[in-house]
């Protein structure tokens, strides 16, 4: 299947297993570039399809404002990645793709049996990008590289939070109970 929108990526296939932020906005301006994006969903779906804001009639609150903005040119698989059968089914994807996008934690892919590795042998021109907030082995050793990396937690620990808001306030002080 081709993109939906003509773009200079019209004829590479990137398979998609992120969540939250960094990862699906990655994916998708790959999409926005005319990319097919093969987003991988667990059986329950990307949790964030269940964030808002939803519009007043939404009964069925399935795609959240938060999931649709990250999420757009892409189709949807949902596959199992801890069954066998799952697994297979991602291989055999990957076998016909030119990039694999995740943002796992350091070490799920490979308890998974899908380590980089793994997908190479299946298909050796893949292109595979990992998005860490700490690293891997692969990468260069890190003391934390097993913490997930939120936005909220690189700020945290950087100490970017230490130099915004207002003097004598903590970073996370609600300002409109002061005003």
């Amino acid at each position: 299947m081709t993109s939906p929108v003509a773009g200079p990526l019209n004829d590479v296939v990137v398979i998609d297993l992120t969540t939250m932020l960094a990862g699906p906005f990655a994916t998708m301006v790959l999409g926005d570039l005319g990319a097919d994006v093969i987003k991988i969903e667990p059986p329950h779906g990307d949790f964030i399809r269940e964030q808002g804001p939803f519009a007043p009639d939404d009964e069925l609150r399935a795609f959240g404002g938060y999931f649709q903005s990250v999420n757009r040119n892409k189709r949807s698989v949902v596959l199992d990645l801890t069954t066998e059968e799952g697994r297979a089914s991602l291989l055999e994807l990957v076998a016909h793709a030119d990039v694999v996008v995740e943002n796992f934690r350091h070490g799920v892919m490979d308890r998974l049996g899908l380590s980089y590795e793994r997908l190479q042998e299946k298909n050796p021109h893949l292109v595979y990008a990992a998005i860490r907030g700490f690293g891997d082995e692969r990468t260069g050793s890190s003391p934390m590289r097993d913490w997930p990396a939120y936005d909220i937690t690189v700020q945290a620990v950087s100490g970017l939070m230490e130099i915004t808001g207002e003097p004598d306030r903590p970073p996370d002080q609600d300002r409109s109970r002061s005003r």
